[in-house]
């Protein structure tokens, strides 16, 4: 059989029977399947609604005492383990419970429990829950609950406590504080200790008055000591609208937030 070749030839090779045999052998062996990488990231399960609950959850109890309620409600969150003894290993909440001894708010609060599982059960981000929650504020007003934070409903303290539970678990990261941010919040503090101790000194030693060396005064209830990372604060400081925390004072006629660096001056 005549072959026509057209184009130029620049080399050729001569087909063994070896090579035949070769070919062949390499034809019959099945091609390579990416099945195990395919079947490993099948085992990795992600929360959803068809996640099954298993019959025993593990979770936390938070404890409400708010000047609207009589009695303290108790928040309970259950969490669901996925991909337990794995690299994927997360813990995720699962249900939530409100319970209490007052009656007041059993239907709305029934509602919300039952809303906010549901969420939780879909999977994905549900941090937005707490957003939206400590969004809502009461017609009546707010409070101040221990420490000074001011809670603009009982809905948003609820959600104060889940946001507090997600970053337990490592849902919610708090961004750090920079270093810059500490050291101008460590000079506010040391501003505001100075010139309170020079005030207590002109009060209690009026040179006029007292010729002879006079007993210094007792502390009064203003001047309360800022120590640490801000845990106490003077009884007269407001809320800063940044922080919620009663922490801002006048220094040098501006207000400013003694927790969070905050000032009204720039």
């Amino acid at each position: 059989m005549a072959v026509k070749i057209d184009k130029k030839i620049k080399g050729y090779a001569v087909v063994t029977p070896e090579d035949k045999a070769k070919e062949a052998a390499k034809a019959e062996q099945p091609a390579p399947r990416a099945e195990p990488e395919a079947r490993q990231a099948a085992e990795v399960i992600h929360m959803h609604e068809r996640v099954e609950r298993p019959d025993v959850l593990i979770g936390s109890t938070y404890k409400i005492k708010t000047p609207l309620v009589e009695h303290a409600m108790y928040v309970t969150i259950n969490d669901i383990v996925l991909n337990p003894g794995t690299e994927h290993e997360l813990r995720r909440p699962f249900e939530v419970f409100i319970n209490s001894k007052s009656m007041d708010h059993f239907q709305w609060i029934v509602a919300l429990t039952r809303i906010m599982s549901a969420v939780f059960r879909k999977g994905g981000d549900v941090t937005f829950l707490v957003d939206e929650m400590k969004a809502v504020f009461d017609p009546r007003g707010g409070y101040f609950k221990a420490g000074g934070v001011y809670m603009p409903s009982l809905v948003a303290e609820i959600g104060a406590v889940v946001e507090d539970h997600m970053k337990s678990i490592g849902l919610i990261h708090d961004p750090e504080m920079s270093h810059e941010q500490r050291a101008l919040i460590a000079e506010k503090r040391k501003q505001y200790d100075a010139l309170t101790s020079k005030k207590n000194s002109d009060v209690s030693q009026p040179a006029d008055l007292f010729p002879e060396p006079a007993v210094h005064a007792p502390k009064r209830s203003e001047d309360v000591e800022v120590t640490g990372e801000g845990a106490s604060f003077p009884p007269s400081a407001v809320m800063c609208h940044k922080c919620n925390q009663k922490s801002v004072v006048i220094m040098d006629g501006c207000a400013t937030c003694l927790n969070c660096g905050y000032s009204k001056c720039g």
